[in-house]
């Protein structure tokens, strides 16, 4: 698998269907063969990043 964001494969695996890109610092869910970026923010929330990418960019596995 390779970040959407910027496309390395330098991705850990930080729970059950999250993984973390350790090149560019965003979060990522997968969920029914679509993955959900989030940005961690400074408080530890987290701001989604899907509204920058186009559909098939989130697709796994396709």
């Amino acid at each position: 698998m390779r970040c959407p964001n910027c496309q390395t494969k330098d991705i850990g695996k930080i729970g059950t269907n999250q993984y973390y890109c350790w090149n560019c610092f965003v979060e990522m869910s997968l969920s029914d063969g679509k993955l959900s970026l989030h940005q961690v923010e400074e408080d530890g929330t987290l701001s989604s990043l899907d509204d920058l990418f186009d559909d098939s960019d989130l697709q796994v596995g396709s």
